[in-house]
């Protein structure tokens, strides 16, 4: 897999994992204050940007947690921080049940123990613009599950390069679908209240694509979990608020 590595090497380390779309390029907003007190480390994951693959039948959460765990033992990293935006944050879950002495702290930012009905509804929906309209209409739909529509339409501009740029870049069909699977059949609802690490769930009430109240029934599942809970912000709400998101990651890791 394609990765990056961010900051001084004597610092403590924190990955960071995206969401669906996978890309590191996802972090560009919250690297540079990060990377001035972290070692951070960025990847595309599998399938997706410059992590080329053909992704087998029945690709799972654990396959993208066994990606990790290699890309940590490969760079001889034994403990970091996680931060995993949704896919990501799934990711984060797994590979603590899997491994759990790679990981220190966690953040999950809009994750969650068991995919919500609303949640595989929305995925539903994305399935079928893409199968039965095409690329471009499926990158067009995908800020209308990320951003607040206030923030969106001061950012019309930005939009349309985001969307030229998903397209010309998209990592096919197959790959895309494979990994929505993984996240529809994603359950880890019986084993999350036995990760021990410290976790600090973020979370947007104004997310349409997973409703709030996921996080805020996975930090309380989580022995170790405390909640974050923005008014606004969106789905990507790394992005809309990176100063408050930022605050509140460095709040937590720096403990």
């Amino acid at each position: 897999m394609h990765y990056e590595i961010h900051g001084a090497d004597n610092r403590p380390t924190v990955l960071l994992s995206s969401g669906l779309g996978g890309a590191a390029q996802y972090w560009i907003p919250n690297l540079p204050t990060l990377a001035a007190r972290f070692r951070v480390i960025t990847y595309d994951q599998s399938g997706t940007g410059r992590s080329p693959a053909e992704l087998p039948d029945g690709y799972a959460m654990a396959d993208m947690a066994a990606d990790v765990a290699s890309l940590l033992d490969n760079l001889g990293i034994e403990r970091c921080h996680f931060v995993g935006h949704a896919l990501g944050g799934l990711i984060g879950l797994q590979l603590a049940v899997m491994r759990p002495t790679l990981l220190d702290r966690m953040v999950l930012v809009n994750a969650w123990a068991k995919t919500h009905p609303h949640t595989l509804r929305c995925f539903a929906a994305r399935k079928n613009l893409l199968l039965n309209s095409g690329t471009t209409a499926y990158v067009a739909a995908q800020p209308l599950f990320l951003y607040p529509p206030d923030w969106m339409a001061s950012r019309t501009a930005w939009l349309a390069e985001q969307d030229a740029a998903g397209v010309t870049h998209f990592p096919g069909a197959e790959s895309v679908l494979r990994r929505i699977g993984a996240i529809e059949a994603f359950d880890l609802s019986d084993q999350v209240g036995q990760i021990p690490h410290p976790t600090c769930v973020i979370a947007a009430r104004d997310d349409m694509l997973v409703p709030s109240g996921c996080s805020v029934a996975l930090a309380e599942a989580l022995p170790n979990g405390e909640l974050v809970l923005f008014e606004r912000g969106g789905h990507a709400c790394n992005v809309t608020d990176a100063d408050g998101f930022d605050a509140a990651l460095l709040a937590f890791l720096g403990r």
